[in-house]
């Protein structure tokens, strides 16, 4: 057993710090910028630079996430039986973290003679997912091995999501606006939505985009690689198996969870659920702007409003947590997200096209309701990692969190795919 390991046994109700937190929440900063961009932009990249058809992106994420099935608890079983000085789950970040932001990039990559080349999107999109199992897995499995502290396990999902939105406002506002100002083609001075602010923007949509696409989201794989290294180095796992747990751990203990771990089940259908709508909301948002409203220069002012509520109101959870309970918690926020897209909805009316100000209302209530209730689930999973612990005498934190990813990712490959085949039906 490691040192880090013998050490952790003596403080695993430890308060956590502000920096540990912070650091922590540093991987969800540096994962959000690697899969928010894909989840938000890669299927419009795909479709309008890449010139790759509807059908066949829809074919490629659909595939990935089958294969994702199988690997995903190869990934967590493999996690759980090892460990080094470093740890259990924190040599990954860097192990991983290089190979992910290059794999990343390379999605983006204006290779000549290889663009709209369906073979190597596919082999380059696969290669990601199954390292980005090996980086999310582990870090996942990271937050239940910093502390048992019930408290401080509230605070870091706060402070974690307060850096994965902020992370968020640099996909959603800033991406596609930095990409629309390198953008060459049909460019003219546009009304971005910031309260007047007029900027000279081209054509992201053309295929001549693509150097803009790949330069500015080669900047932001490099903070992301920046981030995995902070994560690395702010954290020190206390909460860990024994070696006695960690030698017994076996493929099928991923059907054990599923059998005996209610509480897993049912978190993972409200990921899976969640996400789906997550992710097919980030997906449609490019092309709803483009080609329904017309307004593909407010994404920027949009997307600040949408970061908004994921940044300045998690540090209030704790507090609405204890006011109307975990079940109310939820159904509080679902049901305003559900009021927010109602409002989208009347955005989307010929007749309401220019009303930037219902674009920010209807923004603001919908993200304002599903970054809290996704966001705050995830302080759930410690918690289902250590009922776990109770009903199987086994502590497979990264089994657990192959099985929540797994869920995320159906949901992800969902809210990805099903706009893909309506565009490619219609």
């Amino acid at each position: 057993m490691s040192n880090n390991i013998m050490q952790s046994r003596h403080d695993e109700y430890h308060k956590l710090t502000r920096g540990e937190r912070i650091g922590y929440g540093m991987g969800d900063f540096a994962q959000n910028l690697v899969f928010g961009t894909i989840g938000g932009f890669l299927a419009l990249h795909m479709l309008t630079v890449n010139t790759i058809s509807t059908a066949t992106a829809g074919f490629i994420f659909l595939f990935v996430r089958i294969i994702n099935v199988l690997w995903d608890p190869m990934v967590g079983t493999y996690v759980d039986k090892r460990s080094s000085l470093a740890g259990k789950y924190r040599p990954w970040l860097l192990r991983a973290g290089v190979p992910l932001v290059i794999l990343s990039a390379l999605l983006f990559a204006p290779i000549p003679g290889i663009q709209g080349s369906v073979p190597f999107a596919f082999v380059v999109y696969l290669a990601l997912d199954l390292v980005y199992s090996v980086v999310n897995i582990p870090y996942g499995s990271l937050n239940a091995s910093l502390t048992r502290d019930p408290e401080s396990i509230d605070k870091l999902t706060s402070t974690r999501m307060m850096l994965a939105n902020s992370a968020n406002l640099l996909v959603y506002t800033l991406f596609p606006m930095f990409v629309q100002m390198a953008s060459p083609k049909d460019r003219s001075l546009k009304d971005t939505g910031f309260f007047g602010l007029e900027l000279n923007m081209g054509n992201y949509t053309d295929p001549s985009a693509n150097y803009a696409w790949f330069g500015v989201y080669s900047i932001y794989m490099l903070i992301g690689a920046v981030a995995l290294f902070i994560c690395y180095k702010f954290t020190q796992e206390r909460v860990v198996a024994t070696a006695e747990q960690t030698a017994n751990v076996k493929a099928t203990d991923l059907f054990h969870e599923l059998r005996h771990n209610r509480p897993l089940v049912i978190l993972g259908l409200f990921f899976m659920l969640a996400f789906t709508f997550m992710f097919f909301m980030n997906t449609v948002n490019g092309f709803f702007n483009q080609y329904v409203v017309g307004h593909s220069e407010w994404m920027g002012a949009i997307g600040l409003v949408a970061s908004i509520p994921g940044i300045v109101f998690p540090v209030f959870w704790p507090r609405l947590k204890k006011i109307f309970g975990k079940k109310g918690f939820f159904h509080l926020f679902l049901g305003m997200f559900i009021v927010g897209e109602l409002l989208t909805y009347v955005w989307s009316r010929e007749a309401m096209h220019d009303a930037l100000w219902l674009a920010y209302i209807s923004t603001f209530i919908k993200q304002w309701g599903l970054s809290s209730a996704t966001g705050f689930m995830w302080a759930l999973v410690p918690e289902v990692v250590a009922y776990g612990e109770l009903k199987t005498g086994k502590r497979n934190a990264a089994i657990i969190n192959a099985i929540m990813g797994l869920f995320f990712k159906i949901g992800f490959t969902l809210g990805g795919a099903i706009p893909l085949w309506l565009l490619a039906a219609a």
